[in-house]
């Protein structure tokens, strides 16, 4: 067997047992013996079982990430007047990129999502959502400075809300959604986020 072939069958053996126990109850025995290598031969690329789920997802987690903050990014840079008439246009746009990136990678999502518990990948939808707080709040300040006096909003609400918004959104994943399904799902999910939002801050 060949480096890359090697490789390419822990991979895939990795992928399985992953998908099917959970990164906390993977079996690293299980993974050599499905990947037909020894335990010696895999540690001579992997130190340990969460370097290889770092492998399988780590490229992928961080490209949605530092997609969605350049989104906050860009959105927090523009004058507060543009952010009020482009608001939807730019989430929606990066909305709309999140959903193809996601079935572009389903099995590492489904991995991200599901499978990550007891690695640092585990708060992966957290970080998102610690973001679009940030993002919330700097639009609020901005809000403001147009003279638009919103609600104050309740911060547990906001994180319950803002939490709530990003697990539906990965439910696609969880539900094995097709993605004709999806792209009509997320656009119901913002219409109703939208509203909501604007019910919540007065907005």
């Amino acid at each position: 067997m060949d480096e890359l072939t090697t490789l390419q069958s822990i991979h895939r053996a990795g992928k399985k047992e992953f998908l099917k126990k959970g990164f906390k109850s993977a079996s690293l025995r299980s993974i050599v013996k499905d990947a037909g290598v020894t335990t010696g031969a895999f540690y001579g690329y992997y130190r340990s079982k969460e370097k290889l789920f770092e492998a399988l997802v780590g490229e992928q987690a961080e490209v949605m990430l530092e997609r969605f903050e350049g989104a906050q990014r860009e959105f927090a840079m523009l004058p507060p007047r543009l952010q009020k008439e482009e608001m939807g246009k730019i989430s929606g746009a990066c909305m709309d990129w999140m959903l193809d990136y996601v079935y572009q990678h389903l099995e590492v999502f489904k991995l991200l999502i599901l499978c990550s518990e007891g690695t640092k990948y585990e708060h992966f939808v957290h970080k998102m959502v610690e973001s679009e707080v940030k993002g919330t709040h700097k639009f609020i300040q901005s809000m403001h400075s147009l003279g638009q006096n919103l609600k104050e909003i309740d911060p547990q609400l906001e994180h319950i809300l803002i939490t709530g918004m990003f697990n539906g959104f990965f439910e696609m994943v969880v539900h094995d959604m097709p993605k004709a399904q999806a792209v009509e799902y997320v656009k119901e999910l913002r219409q109703f986020y939208t509203a909501g939002w604007q019910a919540v801050l007065g907005y």
